[in-house]
């Protein structure tokens, strides 16, 4: 078969070669970090018309960057949004494009499970500036027809949700939503573009923690917001540049651009392994229950068919014994990391209560679906041999 210049490259290819050119950068394979903090004008008239739009570059790199541009124009072809904007963390990209969108007296409705902080950031920090936020489990669409109203700007979910993998028909949602005038914002951080393209079933925006899954290595910090190429102008110019000030470095830009170079290995990996921990942890009597979109017995399985590439690294337990269970199996770990993030190559686990959503009050986190005694496993890259040992010591069974 012939290299056709003209046919769509596939993920893995777009992830290493998109956007860069050798022969335009001395012939250098790796992209070069551009460290510095401005750019020079070949002459007055250039800085005024790019300081008026009239102009395309680059002025400051708090505005942007080739390195970091780099990346977002990366990420954005593998999610197929028409432009991307990295920030400086998930929480960054988050804000940033919620204060470019929101004015007082607009609504968000979101689904009743959400990360943590930005579970916080709406309730204690949006909702101080006069912007209602509405909790809707979305997991059936027609929830989100009955709370809707005119006042609703934004839709915005997870799927799966951290920490317990509950999904969100995303097409559904989006057709409900674009017809009373919302946008729908989709995390992705959980699937990554390999499994998920919430932009291709409708969504609006995509936010990602870059920490994550693209950067994959456990070394850096960062963010990324996808869209329309005039929205994500947007976004850079008010929410970013005068808003939030979360500005991805160029370092770090670097950093997940390597990690996209084996994305497509790696979450490969993620998915198989992750299933293998999923199937074996139901089979173990001091389990109570799992929660992986891969399972047959995932009440929402069909859709996870219907709307992922693959089921992903992360799953959610409960022990019989509860809590008290969930952090003597955690404690008795030698291999699996006690420590929160997810999408390294190490294999982490942690108690989302405790830990990555004590922001909820106990009553908050019983209404929005998180117990007490879940624990969020995140399979890493180890062998699979491996893990299950160590899983199995810590549950105090021989069986593997």
């Amino acid at each position: 078969m012939a290299f056709d210049a003209n046919r769509p490259l596939g993920p893995a290819t777009r992830a290493i070669h998109h956007g860069y050119d050798p022969a335009e950068n001395g012939n250098a394979l790796t992209p070069p970090l551009h460290l510095t903090s401005t750019f020079a004008f070949p002459d007055a008239e250039t800085g005024g018309a790019l300081f008026a739009g009239e102009a395309e570059g680059h002025i400051y790199s708090r505005i942007s960057n080739p390195t970091v541009a780099l990346l977002e124009s990366r990420i954005a072809s593998l999610e197929g949004a028409e432009a991307g904007l990295a920030t400086a963390s998930g929480m960054g990209a988050i804000s940033s494009l919620m204060w470019t969108l929101l004015k007082p007296g607009d609504e968000i409705i979101t689904d009743k499970t959400l990360y943590g902080c930005t579970f916080a950031f709406m309730r204690d920090g949006l909702s101080r500036f006069g912007i209602k936020i509405t909790h809707v489990d979305l997991r059936e669409p027609a929830n989100l027809a009955n709370a809707i109203s005119g006042q609703t700007r934004i839709v915005y979910f997870e799927t799966p949700a951290n920490p317990n993998m509950r999904l969100v028909d995303i097409a559904a949602v989006s057709r409900m939503a674009h017809a009373a005038g919302a946008l729908v914002v989709v995390d992705n951080t959980y699937a990554s573009p390999l499994i998920t393209r919430p932009i291709e079933l409708g969504a609006d925006f995509v936010v990602h923690s870059a920490t994550k899954y693209l950067g994959g290595h456990g070394d850096l910090v960062a963010g990324i917001v996808l869209g329309k190429a005039g929205a994500i102008k947007q976004v850079r110019m008010i929410g970013v540049k005068d808003m939030t000030g979360s500005v991805m470095a160029p370092f770090n830009a670097m950093l997940v651009m390597r990690g996209l170079k084996t994305l497509q290995l790696r979450m490969a990996r993620h998915c198989e392994t992750g299933m293998r921990v999923a199937e074996w942890l139901e089979a173990q009597p001091g389990v109570e229950a799992v929660y992986y979109p891969g399972l047959k017995s995932h009440p929402q399985h069909d859709l996870a068919r219907r709307q992922m590439a693959g089921f992903g690294g992360m799953i959610a337990l409960e022990l019989k014994g509860g809590y008290a269970a969930g952090l003597a199996m955690m404690n008795r770990l030698q291999m699996i990391r006690r420590a929160v993030s997810l999408g390294d190559a190490e294999s982490l686990i942690q108690h989302p209560a405790s830990m990555t959503h004590s922001t909820y009050s106990p009553d908050e986190r019983l209404a929005h679906g998180i117990s007490d005694g879940l624990v969020r496993l995140s399979v890493g890259l180890e062998d699979a041999e491996d893990i299950l040992a160590d899983l199995a010591d810590a549950l105090g069974t021989n069986e593997r």
